[in-house]
Formats: structure tokens, C-alpha cells, sequence
């Protein structure tokens, strides 16, 4: 189920959780947990944002760099005709 945790496991850690904390905390600590794990979530995705638009933005910064302006135009390729097969009389 969790990794190595059985379910007798975990009923035994919630009987511990529920003698330490009582019966009234519990409501409580499992909202302050889930506003926890939402605003670490949150935190996450923000950063995950900020991130990209700092990368976006570094690119769009560099691509003008590259481009070289003024530059000689390449000569277009010239075609060379297929070899014509040898037949041999």
C-alpha cells in the first residue's frame, strides 16, 4: 500500500495520533496539514512559472543577438544534372 507500511501499520500509527492528539485536534491538524500541502503545491507551481517566463524571456533577449544584420546573401545552389548511365555495347 504506502512502500513497507502494511494496513495494520498505519492503523496503529493513527490509534497513537488519536491518543496523543485527541479526538477534537484532529479536524484541525488535517486541515492545517491540507492548507500545508496546497500552499507547497501552489508554491511549486509558481515557481515552475516564473522559471519559464525568466527562460522565455532569455530567449527572446539572445534570438536579436544571433541574427547577423547586413550579412552577405548566400549564393542559391546550383543544380547539378543526374549522371546519364554508361551502357556498355
Amino acid at each position: 500500500m504506502f512502500g513497507s507500511l502494511g494496513f495494520t501499520e498505519l492503523i496503529l500509527i493513527l490509534f497513537i495520533v488519536l491518543i496523543i492528539f485527541g479526538a477534537g485536534k484532529l479536524p484541525q491538524l488535517g486541515e492545517g496539514l491540507g492548507k500545508a500541502i496546497k500552499g507547497f503545491k501552489k508554491s511549486v507551481h509558481e515557481a515552475d512559472a516564473i522559471e519559464a517566463e525568466a527562460q522565455a524571456a532569455q530567449q527572446q533577449a539572445t534570438a536579436p543577438q544571433q541574427a547577423i544584420p547586413n550579412a552577405p546573401a548566400q549564393a542559391p545552389a546550383v543544380e547539378q544534372p543526374a549522371a546519364q548511365p554508361v551502357s556498355h555495347a
